[in-house]
């Protein structure tokens, strides 16, 4: 520990020099991690394994009431690559410069998350005050990676179904004004590879119904789509005023290409690879509807889908909601400002809201930079703590719900 330091801050930068890092995460170093953090504090814990490696490490604090529907903190484990050359300080060394800025790949997305429901847990049981309702951690591998043998497999699970979860609580973003994106939908991820076959020949002709040209029409339909939805996003408006941000419009980007063996021979196969992240305003099923006529219009065309999720349901922000209503007025009781959103990347809350569970996104990152996924992610310090303090007191609201 630095002369000085905060334990709790101490804690949080061993959580992030920990490599978790795709495509090879460390996940036994950082199982081993979790678990010794779950018996310094007093939890009962246990590891479930879907698929062998990917341990899901689950901690548990009983509440008075254990009949009624239990939350969820959730957290994943993963970070995603760096790029060492771009960045000021070793991204696994957790540096922190004397502004106390921690520089760390994790420090934003989500290891700073996971590491404050250990501290606000750890302040909990230190005052011993038992939540009424049981509380899970829920530390999940591969969310960088779509998710599929982490969260996608524990919802599925009878594990998870004796958990009776009500509510839970997963990432956020940062937000680099002075307030809080709470997220409570998100865009459903699809990812669409298209291969059109053709007639080939020498490359110094005019030869009809090639490959290419059919990829060329099937390319221009999909931006043409695109675009409409850029201009969406610069126009429109929610019913109470607000502006459209970029989780209430769909998104296509054409993200891969292939075709062609030289030069001089015309292509007899060509392959695009399309990233398309769909609002909850749009009804899936005709969408996917449009996505297969724009392919199939042309012949010998074949469309797969690399990534589906069947799924864009939201969480309400209906009176109606005690969950909701409860953040939300903690919120303003404590003067935190916050931005209600569709979330326009993808979570493993996708998982939890597809089963009916009402799920919030919230990182306690303030006044920063977006710097997830980016060269140099940090964190300072005492916005970290502060974030300690707001999911204590949260988690104490949240957990004491006696409603439902």
């Amino acid at each position: 520990m630095s002369e000085g330091e905060n334990p709790a801050v101490t804690r949080f930068r061993d959580y992030l020099r920990i490599k978790t890092v795709q495509p090879n995460p460390d996940y036994e170093s950082c199982k081993n991690w979790l678990l010794d953090q779950a018996k310094e504090i007093g939890l009962s814990s246990q590891v479930l394994e879907y698929v062998k490696g990917k341990p899901i490490v689950l901690l548990t604090w009983i509440g008075r009431d254990p009949q009624l529907p239990a939350i969820l903190l959730n957290s994943h484990t993963d970070v995603v690559p760096v790029f060492e050359e771009k960045w000021s300080y070793d991204p696994f060394e957790a540096f922190k410069n004397e502004n106390g800025d921690i520089f760390a790949r994790g420090a934003q997305d989500m290891k700073c998350v996971g590491a404050s429901y250990l501290e606000a847990i750890r302040c909990l049981k230190d005052q011993d005050k038992q939540p009424c309702r049981t509380i899970h951690l829920s530390y999940v591998p591969d969310e960088e990676i779509g998710g599929c043998d982490g969260m996608k497999l524990f919802v599925k699970s009878d594990d998870f179904k004796k958990l009776n979860i009500g509510f839970a609580l997963d990432e956020g973003i940062s937000c680099s004004h002075n307030a809080l994106k709470v997220f409570y939908g998100e865009r459903a991820p699809w990812w669409i590879n298209v291969t059109t076959k053709g007639n080939t020949g020498h490359g110094s002709q005019f030869i009809h119904n090639t490959a290419v040209s059919k990829l060329h029409r099937i390319i221009n339909r999909f931006m043409e789509f695109r675009e409409s939805q850029e201009r969406q996003l610069e126009i429109g408006r929610h019913k109470d005023g607000r502006k459209y941000t970029l989780g209430d419009v769909t998104t296509i980007n054409l993200t891969k290409l292939e075709a062609g063996v030289q030069h001089n021979v015309i292509p007899q196969e060509a392959k695009a690879g399309f990233d398309v992240r769909i609002s909850p305003n749009v009804d899936l099923k005709e969408f996917k509807e449009l996505l297969e006529n724009f392919v199939h219009s042309e012949p010998d065309t074949t469309l797969e889908y690399a990534q589906y999720h069947g799924d864009n349901s939201c969480t309400s922000l209906d009176d109606d909601n005690v969950w909701w209503v409860t953040f939300r007025d903690f919120c303003d009781v404590r003067n935190i400002s916050i931005e209600p959103e569709i979330f326009p990347a993808a979570t493993d809350s996708r998982y939890l809201r597809e089963r009916g569970i009402p799920a919030l996104g919230v990182s306690y990152i303030k006044n920063t930079p977006i710097l997830l996924h980016d060269h140099n992610e940090r964190i300072n310090e005492n916005l970290f703590l502060e974030g300690i303090d707001f999911y204590t007191d949260l988690i104490t609201h949240l957990a004491n719900i006696q409603t439902i």
